[in-house]
């Protein structure tokens, strides 16, 4: 597996297919040089990725958040926390992160190296990239997060995540592949729709669609053609 840094890298010629290995770190960018898109290198979730929709990154887990959480000193690398009546597999959280987000400790984020497979209720062992910079004790609260861009599902009408890219092909369930997030793309519409140049959010009620940018809905671009409800229009994402 190719192992880059974080910044973007020029789009390797072919690269918009599918594969069932992993050839680049997952949230790697890269750009196309001939006209400045972005992409983003992931791992499709349980459902096969369809062209113009809207994908997250995998659902939040709300008890895998506001954790109980054991003393650990600076310097250490292993923290331990208790989750609530929820399991999950072992390293569902690698490439993810640690957030403290309550009590001693709180506004530090630390990267996930590894876990054990998470049992309903039960303490375990989180391995962090970097050590502790701030000591944790028994009133520290911590949360789980997901890397963005492992386990991608459509954006629901509801949210669960964060907005990350637009399939521009299709890729199979749990294969590796790259989403666009910045540029041109077709974005299927829901019944909301605009003109060029309006304000783009994701869809609160079409999964995987655009809906006009109202208040309390974040930008994810600008359409470049007029939208019309179930079609897919051009829109440029600026997520």
């Amino acid at each position: 597996m190719s192992r880059l840094g974080g910044f973007p890298i020029a789009m390797p010629s072919g690269a918009l297919v599918e594969s069932s290995t992993q050839e680049f770190p997952l949230g790697q960018l890269a750009q196309d040089p001939n006209n400045g898109d972005v992409y983003k290198y992931v791992l499709a979730g349980a459902t096969a990725l369809v062209p113009g929709k809207l994908y997250d990154g995998a659902a939040n887990i709300t008890d895998h958040a506001n954790m109980t959480t054991a003393a650990a000193a600076i310097g250490a690398v292993l923290v331990t926390v208790t989750p609530g009546a929820t399991a999950g597999a072992a390293n569902l959280y690698a490439g993810g992160y640690l957030v403290v987000n309550d009590v001693t400790g709180e506004g530090y984020t630390y990267k996930v190296k590894s876990h054990p497979a998470i049992t309903a209720s039960t303490a375990f062992v989180v391995t962090l990239e970097d050590s502790l910079i701030v000591a944790l004790d028994a009133t520290s609260q911590c949360t789980l997060v997901h890397n963005q861009a492992k386990g991608l599902i459509i954006h629901p009408a509801t949210e669960t995540g964060v907005p990350i890219g637009v399939a521009v092909y299709a890729i199979t369930a749990l294969y590796y592949g790259w989403v666009k997030k910045e540029g041109c793309v077709a974005l299927l519409q829901d019944a909301s729709t605009g003109g060029i140049g309006t304000s783009v959010a994701a869809s609160t009620t079409t999964a995987g669609a655009g809906t006009l940018v109202v208040a309390g809905l974040k930008e994810i671009g600008t359409m470049a053609s007029a939208g019309v409800s179930t079609e897919y229009n051009a829109c440029y994402l600026s997520l």
